[in-house]
């Protein structure tokens, strides 16, 4: 009972924090997930995985370093020093990739510029709850209009670390989640993140010559998205080549395929889960193919408003 009454005086207790607004209680969530000494153990859930992992993250020789472990089936890991992540499985080489966050465990926009984020979302401060042991603050991302899906983080008051992150549709009904069973605080890096900053990892794979795709361009695009990429891109499982743009609002991507109608076999469908959604369309002499964790009904729009200059 006596501990009961701690936890409830916990919650109640004011602090500082109250004083925040919701974009400071995620500005500090993202300097925490850059500079904190931590572990988590977490759980994935999507609607058709739950993924139990450990992730560990620190700073060695002032430069970041994290460890993600996959806790059931094969093994699987992956590590990153600094801007190189090297994914490490049972049934192939080790190799490395140039990226600033090991994609997977929490959106990388979490540890980016938040102001990124406000073109296409508010943020809106929610309760209190308990999680993983811990008093916890809710943020909602709440989305500008109905072209993307909304978010939610509960956020430790403590530290600031996210303890559990929500992706939901426009019913409100849930997509995925990440879940913090436990978080430790720890006071410095431990071995294992000084251990895999020594370690002599693979080169970064070289990326394939890409030839300079055509000027396409979209009469509309939802407020806040930008195009990143524009090149020739391998469609996957296949050989053929085919234009490739990137969109992304800092949050949600999109990934958009072009090829001129009969050229290149494209995909007519494809199974909607987890929130991955595909609109395919003929536009002129063209096959346009989007995917992205967005509403099916937005891949549609930016799929019919691509236009060659």
């Amino acid at each position: 009972m006596r501990l009961i009454w701690l936890a409830l005086i916990v919650l109640a207790l004011p602090s500082s924090a109250e004083e925040l607004s919701a974009k400071a209680w995620l500005e500090n969530m993202s300097l925490a997930l850059k500079g904190q000494e931590f572990k988590m153990s977490l759980i994935q859930l999507q609607a058709d995985h739950i993924r139990p992992l450990v992730y560990i993250h620190g700073k060695v020789e002032q430069q970041e370093v994290a460890f993600l472990e996959h806790l059931n089936g094969p093994p699987k890991n992956a590590v990153r020093v600094g801007d190189t992540v090297t994914f490490i499985e049972h049934d192939q080489p080790a190799y490395s990739v140039q990226a600033n966050r090991i994609q997977g465990v929490l959106p990388p926009a979490f540890a980016g510029d938040i102001s990124v984020l406000e073109a296409g979302y508010q943020f809106v401060l929610g309760g209190r709850s308990r999680l993983a042991g811990r008093p916890s603050q809710l943020v909602r991302i709440i989305p500008n209009d109905e072209n993307r899906y909304g978010y939610q983080v509960w956020l430790d008051m403590d530290t600031y670390l996210p303890l559990r992150y929500d992706m939901l549709n426009l019913d409100k009904q849930l997509l995925e989640q990440i879940l913090v069973v436990e978080l430790i605080v720890l006071e410095e890096a431990p071995a294992i993140l000084h251990e895999a900053y020594k370690q002599d990892w693979p080169a970064i794979m070289a990326q394939p010559t890409r030839e300079k795709g055509d000027n396409w361009q979209f009469k509309w695009l939802p407020q806040g998205f930008k195009i990143l990429v524009k090149d020739n891109h391998r469609l996957i499982g296949s050989h053929e080549s085919v234009e490739y743009i990137a969109l992304s609002d800092g949050l949600a991507n999109i990934s958009v395929y072009v090829a001129r109608a009969g050229d290149t076999a494209m995909p007519e469908e494809l199974m909607t889960r987890n929130g991955l959604s595909l609109a395919t369309e003929r536009v002129g002499n063209a096959e346009v193919v989007a995917v992205g964790k967005v509403p099916a009904e937005t891949l549609t729009r930016i799929a019919k408003s691509i236009t060659i200059e």
